[in-house]
């Protein structure tokens, strides 16, 4: 994570990300450091994570970046929709009301605001084979999915568990491995994407092809 003196040092940059957590922000550093795999040229970005976390990026995000604004040519805000205070809007409609405070702050249409719903862990869940290697299932069991299923944590028609946090913390507890930021940054660096069809992140990937399209220079 940059400190805002650093950042200053080293304007301009492409992008600057607000994350609300440190989960947040490692998954999305491992994705960027994929620019082919996402469809785009390669990115200078710094990352911050709101101390106030989701509330923070959901009430505050447009107070975090007014300072930036010269410094960086766009600016995303990333936070989960469960623990932000606003869970009673839809993902759709609280990242409009984010992204309108922070357009007025002075970064108009340059920035975009990704709610996750209901959070992180939802992409966790990737339709790839690396999913079970990067978070260590053993390969001599039963498939993480069906795993999952037979303890109630997966429906067998949906295309990811309704409790994707519960069903990750489950399957650390399963193999005795720590919960850490580093996991989702070995998912971000690792899992295939071409399948992945949850809004947020097909958002994520479309802005990010707006923005920096392969082949584009600087």
């Amino acid at each position: 994570m940059a400190s805002s003196a650093e950042a200053a040092e080293e304007m301009p940059k492409d992008l600057v990300i607000l994350a609300a957590d440190k989960n947040i922000d490692y998954g999305v550093q491992g994705l960027l450091r994929r620019p082919t795999v996402l469809g785009i040229r390669p990115v200078e970005f710094d990352t911050f994570v709101h101390p106030r976390h989701d509330p923070g990026c959901a009430r505050e995000a447009h107070a975090f970046l007014r300072s930036l604004t010269q410094g960086y040519h766009h600016a995303l805000v990333m936070f989960d929709r469960t623990g932000s205070g606003r869970e009673a809007l839809p993902g759709e409609a609280l990242s409009n009301e984010v992204r309108g405070r922070v357009a007025d702050s002075g970064w108009g249409e340059r920035a975009e605001v990704i709610v996750l719903d209901p959070e992180i862990e939802v992409w966790v869940f990737a339709p790839s084979p690396k999913v079970e290697q990067c978070l260590g299932w053993p390969a001599r069991r039963k498939s993480l999915r069906r795993w999952l299923e037979s303890r109630g944590l997966w429906e067998g028609d949906h295309a990811k568990p309704s409790d994707p946090k519960a069903a990750l913390e489950r399957i650390l507890g399963e193999i005795k491995k720590p919960r850490s930021s580093a996991i989702y940054k070995h998912l971000g660096e690792q899992v295939g994407i071409r399948g992945c069809t949850d809004p947020a992140f097909v958002r994520f990937r479309n802005v990010l092809a707006m923005w920096f399209p392969a082949g584009s220079t600087k």
